[in-house]
């Protein structure tokens, strides 16, 4: 979509189509939050999160927990600070992307940080284990991992959408990173050290700045085409 030599109309209709579908998706995850939000700031129980702590208790064992261990370390603040670093000066000075694509994978990058770390002060819900040995520790809702590995991979997939990978390896690919960041999430219930609704939550708030830093991205280099068009219609 946005590499040197698209064509305009194509690049005019998949702006069109993710920038409504992000606003769907924003709209949903943003509601879904609120409504977690809402239960936890009352301090109440949720009924999911001991049936799913009890069914994973039954089903667990030393062998599980350890691949829980290494995936979860996939989507720790190291290891994404890390990534984010590389790959953000990938898209800034060496890729075909604008580079209001890296300004941007940026700002979703520190602002859902900053923003997990406040919504967590806000809160100041309990974790149910505290491990340090998994990052368990500090206050539990939303699930740091969670929002990390939403904002991260999601906006991976973002960019296989818009690259010209045909649209096998963009399926293969984009399979892959969203089911490894589910993955990173549910690791965190295996491991103890979130309930589910903060995972859910996690996703759900992770989702929604993901969404509105593409959309912003979107409008800004479509209205940037138009100024481009119009100077050359001049």
């Amino acid at each position: 979509m946005l590499f040197k030599g698209t064509h305009i109309k194509d690049l005019t209709r998949a702006s069109i189509i993710t920038i409504v579908l992000g606003f769907i998706l924003l709209g949903a995850g943003t509601y879904l939050f609120a409504i977690l939000a809402e239960e936890v700031l009352e301090r109440e129980k949720f009924a999911i999160d001991k049936a799913l702590m009890d069914f994973v208790e039954t089903i667990n064992s030393p062998g599980l927990q350890t691949v829980m261990g290494y995936v979860t370390e996939v989507g720790s603040v190291l290891f994404i600070s890390i990534l984010s670093v590389l790959l953000f000066a990938y898209l800034f000075f060496f890729s075909n992307f604008s580079r209001w694509v890296a300004i941007f994978f940026a700002v979703n990058m520190l602002g859902i940080s900053l923003l997990t770390k406040a919504l967590k002060l806000l809160f100041e819900r309990e974790r149910p284990e505290v491990l340090a040995q998994y990052d368990g520790t500090g206050f539990s809702f939303p699930s740091g991992h969670s929002t990390g590995a939403i904002t991260f991979y999601g906006f991976i997939i973002y960019l296989i959408l818009i690259s010209p990978l045909s649209k096998a390896w963009k399926w293969t690919i984009n399979s892959f990173l969203g089911l490894l960041a589910f993955g990173i999430a549910i690791s965190r219930v295996f491991l103890g050290v979130h309930y589910i609704t903060d995972i859910v939550a996690g996703l759900a708030f992770g989702l929604a700045w993901l969404l509105i830093c593409i959309v912003a991205l979107e409008l800004l280099l479509w209205r940037q085409r138009r100024r481009s068009i119009r100077k050359q219609e001049a």
